[in-house]
């Protein structure tokens, strides 16, 4: 009986080496939106940005933001894709990741155009297990969120959205968008999920196991408990344009405080 004897038919250097990235080709911070847009969005920010590749509908691109190299790529919709884009940030060599995304919330008094720092997920997805154990909590950097939550706060006003909020808690991630039912939803918000999503479980999860850090913050773009869809919804829109700017701004502390040090 044939069988394989190699340790992994891909690993993350082999996805690098795929794509012709070296370490010096990426910034110290990456911002991992999930749309090609809102990436695009980060790179017309950027000062001299440079294609990194593009291959399989993923692009990334690093220029600077304010003396301060970045990197940006859309770095997946789902966890499968998500996986991929995250081995080969970390194995690029970045130094801390944050992950600008959009989520359902699971609370009445969580609103459209409202945000959500996620600082733990449930794996409800089929990523995680072949990383980690059931027992395993991905969990976000706690001075990356705590700073990225201060940071949004300040930043929704200037935005237009001064009746929104910024939340922080569990976020459930799940690759069953269509099987959002309330035997599932239920079993998640008894587990302290606060909000959903397609990406954050596969993200923290691959992040922590690099070593690196990462937060997540999450534009609410519909209310799973209400029923109410907001994809059309200004203060989703608005709030997605606020999450480009929270994401370089942070860039921004990250820098000042190393250099602090």
């Amino acid at each position: 009986m044939t069988q394989m004897t190699r340790d992994a038919h891909l690993k993350g250097k082999d996805l690098m080496d795929m794509v012709q990235l070296t370490p010096k080709d990426v910034g110290k911070y990456a911002l991992v939106p999930g749309p090609r847009e809102r990436a695009d969005a980060i790179v017309s920010k950027l000062t001299n940005p440079i294609k990194n590749f593009s291959f399989m509908e993923y692009t990334m691109h690093t220029g600077e933001f304010s003396g301060t190299r970045v990197t940006a790529i859309n770095g997946g919709r789902f966890a499968a894709d998500t996986s991929i884009t995250t081995e080969i940030l970390c194995n690029s060599g970045v130094k801390a990741m944050i992950r600008l995304g959009s989520c359902g919330s699971l609370r009445e008094d969580i609103k459209i155009g409202d945000m959500v720092v996620a600082t733990t997920a449930l794996k409800g997805e089929g990523v995680t297990q072949y990383y980690v154990d059931k027992s395993f909590v991905p969990t976000a950097d706690k001075q990356l969120s705590k700073d990225l939550k201060q940071l949004a706060e300040s930043m929704l006003v200037s935005h237009g959205l001064v009746e929104n909020k910024v939340h922080e808690g569990c976020c459930w991630t799940t690759d069953a968008i269509l099987r959002e039912t309330k035997d599932h939803v239920n079993a998640a918000i008894k587990q302290g999920a606060i909000a959903v999503d397609m990406v954050s479980a596969a993200f923290l999860t691959i992040c922590q196991e690099y070593k690196i850090p990462a937060a997540v913050i999450l534009a609410v773009s519909d209310n799973v408990i209400t029923g109410e869809m907001g994809f059309m919804n200004a203060d989703y829109y608005m709030a997605e344009a606020a999450l480009v700017d929270i994401g370089l701004e942070m860039v921004k502390k990250l820098e000042g405080a190393e250099v602090a040090r």
